[in-house]
């Protein structure tokens, strides 16, 4: 059976491994598209589908002797000509998602230095690599030309920047390929430099494999052999005794059995020519893929005995005939060709295969063929227009508002069966981010305006204002049918320009251009609405919270301080709706380089912003302008008194679609925060806090509320709270708790009267302890006694389990790892909420015991001023900031104050392994002890150019990477909080060239800086995982 593959994979090299806690194994260089650690990344999230990243088998290379003296030197010579290619696709295109890898090339050009390898590997969009030859010289690399369909691409180097050994080219010989025939695959096999395989080609006439949803050839035979090739083999050449390349290796099955498939080298031979002779690459299609299939389906497809006999007479050889398989909607096959028609004729001439039929739609673009079919045993004759496929094949982009689109292509068209139209979300991020995180979004509308192409679509864009939220259409590949509306926040003011990228394939490079610069914003206008009422609650003024509730979205476009998503949403409640105070989870608002969006009564839609950000307790503060709304919002009354277990109280809360709930409750339990450390990506949690839980199973549904009295007063928030990554599933944890509010009072009263407090900590972090271990450790039986009388529900003391980091840690006595406190200023300390004292106090009178001894000390507090990030730097695709407070929890000492926080994939920072959780501490040898000597020591570094980064890892393994820069896709940029800017808060450097630009730069993406995401979605994630 002439099918595809039951299951397909290509052989690009498999991507890195991943320790338990989800960190890089030490500081190895990666090559791979995944990466488990949710900070370890700054693009949006896709999670790629294996179709080139299959299950690594082991292989070994042909064993020494095995060969016939003919053979090795067949293979000596072979061996100079292949390439290792390492490559970056910089950004999401069409099938292809960001990435970094391995593949093959192999020289077929040696004057003018071209190199054949896989479509797969150039890719379809912006493609930055470099070649090593067998003699380890490395060269720069760059596409010239990839094929619309077929599965190869072809790079160009520099022939004279190859100094020690001579460059030779390996003939392209398809005429010699044969059944049976004993080859050999010389390639970069599962990543190793060099791998030589044997197979024997078992098969000439296959259908091209089919890989899933990415990009697959199609409308080409393939040959079939068992040469076991691995990841990293992609490109590789399939040789022949003679030294002739008579193929090229593009894929395999993925489910252990090894066979490979290798496509046909007629195609890119043609291409080949054409490129050393000058010439255009002409391709011509009519929108229709055919299949071969057998005689005996074709007979039951209406193929006759007169036919057939003609055919089998014409070629005796042949098993198989042309049949239509996928005819697209629109195209020049639509209404002429119909699905299962056999192919007889085209222009006269008899046809079985497709090397011919390619041929003649190649050199007849803009022509008319004739076409001879059967259908059902009738002869069908029709002429079709042969189109030009590289026009609907997109070779720019447009990126706008933190997306990137361009029209669809034919491969998308051709795998979904739909119209080659309409404009293709190819980086579905910022403000067209979705409710699914899904690739395959197709743009029907935006304001009310049809956007049937790409330049239509770059008209609308311009047209509308900052900050606009305007109604959006949009379908999804795979089901045309459901038409999908939802209202977005276009953001113009962290990415300013809309730029348009173009292919350049004398460059190999995407140039960019500025197409608009963002309208201002329309000033916002007061709006009256209502709130809903809480039905079947037996006291009206809890019924009346509902008035005190608004959702809260926050969009983050840059990846800070290890939080794993870009975009989150909870629910606030106002504590002063005078002032347009909120207060919400840090899980929800984890830092101030954000945009806040507040609905209030489902239907005001106002700004916000960050005025106060708690460093330990879980909460953020932000605020609306009160005169934009015209409702009955009421600030809500919080409670003084501590509630406590067993306390009966009145559970709202808000779903994970947002819906209200309630129920009467009790409380069950309140203890101290214990969220675990995550090591593999610090982030923010809660610290020194109590927690209260209640018995109702409404609270783990729901990640904002509230607990109340009958009176309508707030007893406590119910907050989510970020919790570890858990190294099996990849899923960050979210812990959904509640937070008594008389702790909220004192910075609350300090909020009310404008001042912004000023809190001072303890850098350690406890842990509740039992009498059982304190008497062991020490307490004496009166301080336990004194416990029991103190605090008669929980007699428990606190032990220092870690000291956090600071960086001017001031004179004076601290408490070690190990001690028990016992009082702080003369109060015993038998809760966490007690130890809210140390917000208020430069220095604390203690007791402790430590070593069995009970001290009397005097602490020193330090100020929380620098517990935010204020600075950050994008560099080579990482996001670098000084390391944050969840760093300092769970270090002992900081290397430096340049610490990678995250990267994006396909960059340079993913492709030589920087990696987050690293610190940087050189730059070519040079000391960069904070973010100003790191920005001065890159910056004056050439583009296109190595260097050396010294680093040490969160483990303490100090290491050297050396990478190369690159501006035109990764320009160099500063963020700098500043309050005056008036529109983010934050302003914006960028250097090109060494100089510095206020603002966006000329090169690069017009997105801030890329965001992703890693993980599964939780609640409150506005996109379903991010």
């Amino acid at each position: 059976m002439n099918g595809t593959s039951p299951v397909a994979r290509s052989k690009r090299k498999e991507p890195p491994q991943y320790s338990s806690d989800g960190r890089l194994a030490k500081h190895h260089r990666t090559n791979g598209d995944i990466d488990m650690s949710s900070a370890d990344a700054n693009t949006p999230t896709e999670d790629f589908d294996g179709h080139y990243e299959e299950e690594p088998r082991h292989v070994l290379p042909l064993a020494p002797g095995a060969d016939t003296a003919e053979w090795q030197a067949t293979i000596e010579n072979v061996v100079r000509n292949v390439v290792s290619i390492r490559f970056c696709q910089t950004c999401s295109f069409d099938t292809d998602p960001a990435l970094t890898s391995e593949a093959t090339g192999f020289v077929v050009d040696a004057e003018r230095g071209y190199i054949l390898t896989n479509r797969h590997v150039v890719g379809s969009g912006p493609f930055w690599g470099y070649c090593i030859f067998d003699n380890h010289e490395e060269v720069d690399a760059y596409p010239v030309y990839r094929d619309p369909v077929h599965d190869f691409g072809i790079l160009k180097f520099d022939p004279k920047a190859i100094k020690y050994m001579p460059v030779a080219a390996l003939p392209l010989r398809p005429d010699l390929a044969r059944v049976g025939i004993e080859i050999r695959v010389v390639g970069n096999d599962a990543g190793e430099k060099l791998s030589i395989l044997s197979g024997v080609i078992s098969r000439l006439d296959r259908n091209a494999p089919e890989y899933g949803d990415g990009y697959s050839d199609f409308n080409t035979c393939y040959y079939q052999a068992s040469a076991a090739a691995s990841g990293g083999s992609s490109g590789s050449p399939v040789v022949n005794k003679d030294g002739f390349a008579v193929a090229l290796q593009a894929g395999g099955r993925a489910d252990g059995a090894s066979t490979d498939y290798f496509l046909p080298l007629d195609r890119p031979l043609r291409a080949l020519k054409c490129l050393q002779e000058g010439k255009p690459i002409t391709r011509g299609d009519i929108q229709c893929q055919f299949v071969l299939k057998p005689f005996d389906e074709c007979r039951r497809l209406g193929l006759t005995p007169e036919w057939e006999a003609q055919v089998r007479k014409a070629f005796p050889k042949e098993t198989n005939m042309l049949v239509a398989e996928i005819i697209l909607p629109e195209g020049p096959s639509h209404k002429k060709l119909e699905e299962g028609d056999v192919l007889i004729k085209v222009n006269g001439k008899l046809l079985t295969q497709f090397i011919p039929l390619e041929e003649t739609l190649d050199s007849s673009v803009g022509q008319t063929v004739k076409l001879m079919l059967l259908r059902g045993g009738e002869e069908v004759e029709v002429e079709i227009e042969v189109g030009d496929l590289h026009q609907i094949t997109p070779d720019r982009f447009v990126s706008v508002s933190g997306g990137s689109f361009h029209n669809l292509s034919y491969q998308q068209a051709r795998l979904y069966g739909v119209a080659c139209k309409g404009v293709y979300v190819c980086e579905a991020g910022g403000s067209f981010r979705f409710d699914n995180n899904e690739n395959g979004w197709i743009i029907q509308s935006i304001d009310q305006k049809e956007t049937p192409d790409l330049d239509t679509f770059i008209e609308v864009m311009k047209g509308i204002p900052d900050k606009a939220r305007v109604v959006i259409t949009y379908k999804h590949l795979r089901d045309m049918h459901t038409l999908h509306t939802t209202v977005i926040y276009v953001d113009r003011h962290w990415a300013k320009k809309m730029k348009l990228a173009v292919r350049n394939d004398k460059t190999g490079l995407w140039d960019f251009s500025n197409l608009s610069d963002a309208l201002p914003a329309v000033a916002p206008v007061p709006r009256k609405a209502s709130f809903i009422q809480l039905e079947n609650t037996s006291h009206p003024a809890v019924a009346d919270l509902v008035k005190s509730f608004v959702h809260v979205s926050v969009t983050m476009p840059v990846k800070l301080d290890g939080f794993p998503k870009n975009r989150k949403w909870g629910m606030g409640l106002v504590i002063d709706a005078e002032k347009g105070l909120v207060i919400i989870s840090r899980a929800i608002v984890p830092y101030d380089l954000c945009d806040i969006t507040i609905t209030i009564a489902d239907s005001i839609v106002v700004e916000g912003k960050v005025v106060f950000l708690h460093p330990l307790q879980n909460y953020a503060v932000i605020q609306y302008d009160p005169k934009l709304v015209d409702a009955p919002v009421r600030s809500a009354k919080l409670s003084s008194e501590m509630i406590s277990q067993g306390a009966s109280t009145y559970f709202i809360g808000y779903n994970r679609i947002g819906r209200i709930v309630h129920t009467a409750t009790t409380v069950t339990e309140m203890f101290a925060v214990t969220i675990p450390a995550n090591s593999g990506a610090p982030r923010y949690r809660a610290v020194n806090v109590d927690a209260i839980t209640v018995d109702t199973n409404l609270s783990g549904q729901c990640g904002s509320g509230v607990l109340v009295a009958q009176d309508g007063t707030v007893q406590a928030l119910w907050l989510t709270y970020l919790g570890e990554r858990n190294p099996s599933s990849h899923r960050d944890e979210e812990y959904h708790l509640g937070l008594a509010t008389p702790t909220l009072l004192p910075v609350i009263s300090q909020l009310q009267q404008g001042i912004t407090p000023k809190l001072r900590l303890l850098s350690c972090e406890f842990r509740a302890i039992q009498m059982s271990q304190a008497r062991i450790m020490g307490v004496s039986e009166e301080w336990i006694q004194k416990v029991s009388l103190v605090n008669t529900a929980h007699h428990q003391l606190f032990l220092v389990t870690k000291r956090t980091y600071e960086r001017n840690e001031p004179a004076g006595d601290h408490l070690k790892e190990g001690d028990i406190l016992l009082t702080l200023n003369n109060q015993l300390i038998t809760k966490i909420s007690e130890l809210d004292v140390m917000y208020s106090h430069d220095y604390l009178d203690a007791v402790i015991v430590r070593n069995t001894k009970e001290l009397h000390i005097k602490l020193p507090t330090v100020a929380a001023d620098d517990a935010e990030t204020d600075h950050a730097i994008s560099f080579c695709g990482a996001i670098l900031h000084r390391p944050h407070l969840a760093v300092r929890q769970q270090i002992s000492k900081l290397f430096s104050e340049v610490y990678v926080s995250a990267r994006t994939r396909g960059s340079p920072a993913y492709q030589y392994g920087l990696a987050p959780t690293n610190f940087v501490t050189h730059v070519n040898g040079k000391r960069t002890p904070d973010l100003k000597s790191f920005l001065d020591a890159v910056v004056g570094i050439p583009d296109n150019t190595y260097f050396r980064l010294k680093c040490m890892t969160f483990d303490s393994v100090p290491w050297v990477v050396t990478m190369k820069k690159n501006e035109h896709y990764f320009p160099t940029t500063e963020l700098i909080k500043d309050p005056s800017e008036p529109l983010t808060g934050w302003r914006r450097i960028t250097y090109e060239g060494g100089k510095k630009i206020e603002g966006e730069g000329h090169e690069g993406v017009g997105v801030a800086v890329l965001g992703e995401d890693q993980g599964e979605g939780g609640e409150g994630d506005v996109d379903g995982c991010c």
